[in-house]
């Protein structure tokens, strides 16, 4: 448990890293740190520098971080992904199958998400068990949205299926957009999808 380790944070937000320099910084663990804010950042980075632990946005601004794992992993093999993400919960299958290692949220304390990073670093794996896990990221209602948007509904057609206004079925759509940090109904999907909110 001595091994120290080299670990690159890849994420578009200057307080992240700020906040994982200090963090990381403190952990007699840690070797070096390096710091990416684009995907092709990330793998240049992850090819020459071969850090135990890479940390991953889960919502890169115009970037798929589960796809930016798979590409990491291709540049250095021995790279294991830990996925962040400030949007609530991710289910393991679906961190799993972006080849990630385990998940953590901006939400938990330090001490925390650094324990998740040794974990990881050291050949373990990070997911939360379902007791720990945040509140889901959407309502009930606004899942029966979002599940007949990824039909192909329109918003006349979800409002007279559940029985809302079509004024109600914009206000939860508008929610979705915020919580998935999306711009538009094929982004959505594709964001929910991702985070194993949709089959």
């Amino acid at each position: 448990m001595d091994e120290r380790l080299r670990v690159l944070v890849v994420d578009d937000h200057d307080v992240v890293h700020w906040g994982f320099r200090v963090l990381l910084g403190e952990q007699p663990w840690v070797e070096r740190f390096f710091q990416a804010r684009t995907g092709a950042e990330a793998i240049a980075l992850a090819r020459s520098h071969k850090p135990h632990v890479a940390l991953v946005d889960l919502f890169l601004a115009g970037e798929s971080g589960a796809e930016l794992s798979a590409a990491i992993r291709e540049a250095s093999p021995a790279t294991r992904v830990l996925l962040i993400s400030g949007a609530g919960r991710m289910s393991p299958a679906a961190a799993r199958a972006a080849g990630a290692s385990g998940f953590v949220s901006k939400d938990w304390e330090a001490a925390r998400v650094a324990a998740a990073v040794r974990r990881v670093g050291l050949g373990m794996t990070a997911f939360p068990t379902k007791a720990e896990q945040p509140a889901p990221l959407l309502t009930e209602r606004e899942r029966e949205v979002l599940d007949l948007i990824a039909r192909g509904s329109t918003n006349r057609e979800i409002a007279e299926r559940l029985y809302l206004s079509p004024h109600t079925v914009k206000e939860h759509t508008s929610v979705l957009y915020r919580k998935l940090r999306a711009r538009n109904r094929a982004e959505a999907v594709q964001r929910a999808q991702r985070i194993g909110l949709l089959g």
